[in-house]
């Protein structure tokens, strides 16, 4: 026992040290430190078992992009006037495939939000079994208030730079926050005029004339459904019957309060970034989708609709809702500690984390003591790049498959991504932390890949 208590020390200090490391070659990027000390800490007990890791120094070797990209973006707005914005491109991580991840277009995109995304997608990436390696990029632009034409042309300055890092086999973006079908349109129109050629497979998420495929809109809010649902039916728990606050009212948010509606739960309360809404009747998902899918309005115009709701200025509020079952899924560190407290106190029995990284550690780990249900976004949302997996199958085999086939495979993918998890977290004695359990099955593949290809 006492060599076991050693071992593990020794192994602490060595995660310890690399992570100081890490924050002195990334100083003031808080949120890329964020993603790698909640990685760093799950992987100790598997540094103990597996001193071979350590040997060989692969977590210094993964928590390293292969290769960081910035690039600048000028494009003409509709005044004639020229702007400037910057692009990223991170390419972390190869060993299991092309590199995957989104683009975000956001004013708040910097070197650290684009690296914590894509240190998380390199274990979201590998928990889905499916061959693709971790990556992200995106720009500080911000699509909103812009014409479709300024837009357009601020895609096709993107994709002019771009285009020469990416490649079916190489690089497959996708959307993010600030990047929808529109956007992936006309990212997809210009790379196809730069290479001459109908290459269907470099971006995911496209429109189906395109190449796209059917049930990727709705892949990453139904995935987090669906993974929550696993988590609630172990404990004897249900989506039916019970009440639900989902943060954001963007494309994952409206699909999992699609999904969680028809499995029979009550929806009573979304947001956006100006603030939040609370229907007791239920959230209309109707008004939502139209408001927010079709007229791109904030989500304050519902109560005009249905006037027994209430709108708040402010969308933190959203969490001292009573309810049972919370799913954030705006953006990253929406959900903090008061936050989790006041959840916690009202009597939540789940949380299902939608988008990237939204709860804050001190947050996970109030409701990780509290015995709160909780999935991690690594896990949970990995329907959205799942999915983006399959596109690139069926564009590679040329072959279309239906909205059926593709919500079975998706429904398969989380249940599996859910049992390993779990027997993880077992296997290294945290029995039920699926943020541990993640973290683990995520890193032993892309590790054991890396080992099998040398020292590259």
């Amino acid at each position: 026992m006492r060599v076991l208590e050693l071992e593990t020390e020794n192994v602490r200090n060595y995660v310890n040290h690399l992570f100081e490391m890490v924050k002195s070659r990334n100083p003031n990027e808080v949120e890329f430190h964020q993603a790698v000390k909640e990685v760093f800490d799950s992987l100790v007990p598997v540094l103990v078992k597996n001193p071979t890791y350590i040997k060989l120094r692969v977590l210094d070797r993964m928590v390293e992009p292969e290769r960081f990209i910035t690039f600048r973006v000028p494009w003409v707005d509709d005044e004639g006037i020229v702007q400037v914005n910057r692009g990223f491109r991170v390419q972390y991580n190869s060993s299991i495939g092309p590199y995957k991840g989104g683009l975000r277009f956001h004013p708040s995109v910097n070197a650290s939000i684009i690296k914590f995304l894509g240190f998380e997608q390199i274990f979201k990436n590998a928990l889905t079994g499916q061959f693709i390696g971790g990556g992200k990029g995106g720009s500080d632009f911000d699509p909103k208030g812009k014409s479709d034409m300024e837009i357009m042309r601020f895609c096709q300055s993107f994709m002019t730079e771009l285009s020469k890092h990416i490649g079916p086999d190489l690089d497959v973006p996708a959307g993010d926050i600030g990047v929808g079908a529109k956007e992936i349109g006309y990212l997809f129109g210009q790379y196809k005029k730069l290479k001459g050629a109908y290459e269907a497979g470099v971006l995911t998420g496209k429109g189906i004339d395109s190449g796209g495929s059917l049930g990727r809109k709705e892949a990453t809010g139904y995935g987090t459904v669906y993974f929550v649902e696993e988590m609630l039916n172990e404990k004897g728990y249900s989506f039916t019957g019970s009440t639900v606050v989902v943060s954001g009212s963007g494309n994952v948010s409206i699909y999992a309060m699609e999904k969680a509606m028809e499995l029979g739960a009550s929806v009573i309360a979304c947001s956006d970034s100006s603030g939040y809404i609370y229907d007791p009747n239920g959230i209309n998902l109707d008004t939502v989708k139209r408001l927010k899918e079709v007229e791109n309005k904030r989500i304050k115009e519902y109560v005009k609709a249905h006037p027994e709701s209430t709108y708040v200025t402010g969308w933190k509020g959203i969490w001292t809702i009573p309810c049972d079952i919370a799913l954030p899924c705006a953006t990253q560190n929406e959900l903090d500690f008061e936050s989790a407290k006041h959840l916690i106190s009202n009597g939540i029995k789940a949380v299902g984390e939608g988008a990237n990284m939204p709860s804050t550690l001190d947050a996970i780990d109030e409701f990780l003591a509290s015995g709160v249900l909780f999935a991690p976004a690594k896990a949970a949302n990995a329907g959205g790049v799942a999915v983006s997996s399959l596109e690139m199958a069926q564009n590679s085999a040329r072959i279309f498959w239906s909205q059926e086939e593709i919500d079975a495979k998706l429904k398969v993918i989380m249940k599996t991504i859910y049992k390993k998890s779990m027997e993880a977290a077992t296997e290294y004695d945290f029995p039920g932390n699926l943020v541990v359990g993640a973290n683990i099955v995520g890193f032993m593949r892309v590790a054991d890949a890396m080992i099998e290809q040398g020292v590259i």
